[in-house]
């Protein structure tokens, strides 16, 4: 379990980096359900994104960061949702960005959940 958890964290973090990069280079008008999103919540998400695909991956290097990690993939998750609520009240009828929506938000809340119940990050027992 630990396994697939660090890939899905993994794949979860070059997402989110990906996801960023590209807030930062394409407005939110680019997806019209997304439209109602001010222009300063979008570029302040995608600086959110970028932390959070650190907060992934952080653990990696130092277990005293571990608690970072589901709390990331919670934000992740929840920000997907919102998305998703937006297309759904947008009446758009193409449901082709829910369903990706949709599906990073499960990735997202089975890694938090992963995290934080079946198999957290242990911390180091040893002492320096």
């Amino acid at each position: 379990m630990n396994i697939l958890l660090w890939i899905l964290q993994t794949l979860l973090t070059l997402h989110t980096a990906m996801g960023a990069v590209w807030k930062f280079s394409n407005s939110e008008q680019t997806v019209p359900s997304l439209s109602v999103i001010p222009h300063g919540v979008w570029l302040a998400l995608s600086v959110i994104e970028l932390l959070c695909a650190l907060f992934l991956i952080l653990p990696a290097v130092s277990k005293r960061l571990a608690i970072l990690a589901p709390l990331a993939a919670s934000f992740i998750a929840a920000e997907m949702l919102i998305f998703c609520a937006l297309d759904i009240f947008s009446g758009s009828p193409d449901y082709g960005h829910l369903t990706y929506w949709l599906v990073v938000a499960v990735i997202s809340g089975f890694t938090a959940y992963g995290r934080f119940a079946l198999k957290p990050i242990q911390q180091s027992t040893a002492k320096a």
